[in-house]
């Protein structure tokens, strides 16, 4: 998902960096998937190289595809729970 995803779905649809917020400040303590929320272009919004890489690497290891300039195919990997229901 995106971060602005999640911050429309949670009422907020500009609320985007809230939600960066509080997955940076909360996802240790409540176990929240991190790794799984991206920005708009299907980037990894890290800038460190380790938590880059972790994130990755995580993302990776769920079956996550990576373009050549490091961009996720968010046609083919954005989960949509707004389409579920």
């Amino acid at each position: 998902m995106t971060y602005g995803q999640i911050a429309k779905l949670a009422g907020s649809s500009r609320g985007a960096r809230q939600v960066v917020r509080i997955l940076h400040s909360m996802s240790k303590k409540h176990r929240l998937p991190w790794h799984r929320v991206v920005n708009s272009k299907g980037e990894i919004g890290l800038k460190d190289d380790e938590h880059y890489s972790i994130q990755r690497l995580s993302l990776e290891s769920e079956g996550v595809e990576f373009f050549n300039n490091g961009r996720i195919d968010l046609s083919k990997f954005q989960f949509s729970p707004e389409l579920e229901e």
